[in-house]
């Protein structure tokens, strides 16, 4: 595996995606790490003795979704956001974006970083890959905190609904399994399809300005970014399985926040994790949509902050 010190010191356009824009964020570096043969972008800062926490964004997002929140984090913690494969710019590998093989690779990524045990926190697909990272390598977790997500076989409802007041909160799923239909369609239009999810999932349109919406855009057409991102649909069947196969052989044992908002996907996180899960909480995020870290970063640090430090790991050094 390579050192994460020698992999962080090459030069950034080595490291990243070609002609894809790297934003910085003070405070924080940009550090690349191999993961099992699949080069992945991590941006590390906050306090270095600090509790770890591990930080996963999803569908069209990067590392670039945790921003607002970083900051009030790394106050208090070690906090490191992972581009997940076929993300930012972390690799894009031609197969398994099942969440179990990924969840291997970010668990690689996190002890390439030196990292030896964790709190993750994570949203939307990043969510599907830390509920799988939590099942398969929960000796290295202290916790695991999910946010607004249908995780496949978990909490991802079994058909999607039909009526249109609830229909534009899933049907992308049915449409990003389509064979080559949404490549079709979607190459060259990645703006316009990435405007709609960020406008129409929050609360409040406005929340996502026209700078960031062309920094997802531009990741999601460069380098296979569009056939990367409708892989973790496509292989959502597999991880479903997966997930099953896991939790025939125990449930989640470690302390599991689930974050809802107000206007949001899945009402009640808590609730659907509850039956796989020994010790879940719940919170309501009020004011929000979909995308959570960005409409209310602080009630997010907030609530990540309260549930580290209620459990005992929480004042442990990582």
């Amino acid at each position: 595996m390579t050192d994460a010190a020698t992999t962080a010191n090459r030069p950034c356009d080595q490291s990243s995606i070609s002609g894809l824009p790297l934003p910085d964020l003070a405070g924080f570096t940009h550090r690349w790490v191999d993961a099992e043969g699949v080069r992945l972008h991590a941006v590390e800062g906050g306090r270095p003795t600090g509790p770890a926490v591990v930080l996963l964004a999803g569908f069209p997002q990067t590392w670039w979704a945790w921003r607002k929140a970083m900051p009030g984090l790394a106050e208090h913690f070690h906090v490191i956001a992972i581009d997940l494969p076929g993300q930012g710019h972390s690799d894009r590998p031609h197969d398994s974006y099942d969440t179990h093989t990924v969840a291997s690779r970010v668990q690689a990524a996190v002890t390439a970083l030196d990292v030896p045990k964790y709190w993750l926190v994570a949203h939307d697909i990043g969510a599907w890959v830390a509920f799988s990272l939590a099942l398969e390598h929960e000796e290295r977790l202290h916790g695991v905190a999910l946010l607004d997500a249908g995780i496949p076989g978990i909490t991802l409802p079994e058909a999607i609904p039909t009526d249109p007041d609830r229909a534009w909160k899933t049907w992308h799923f049915a449409f990003h399994l389509v064979p080559d239909l949404p490549e079709t369609l979607l190459a060259g239009r990645e703006r316009d399809y990435v405007d709609w999810f960020l406008k129409a999932k929050a609360l409040y349109p406005d929340t996502f300005g026209s700078a960031e919406i062309d920094h997802y855009a531009a990741a999601i057409a460069a380098e296979g970014g569009l056939r990367a991102s409708l892989a973790y649909y496509r292989d959502a069947a597999e991880s479903a399985r997966k997930n099953h196969d896991a939790l025939g052989r125990q449930h989640l044992t470690v302390p599991v926040l689930g974050i809802s908002s107000s206007h949001g996907s899945i009402p009640d996180m808590a609730a659907s994790i509850g039956p796989w899960a020994n010790n879940a909480t719940g919170v309501v995020i009020p004011h929000a949509g979909h995308f959570i870290p960005d409409e209310q970063p602080g009630a997010v640090v907030d609530a990540l902050t309260a549930f580290i430090g209620q459990c005992p790991a929480g004042a442990a050094p990582r």
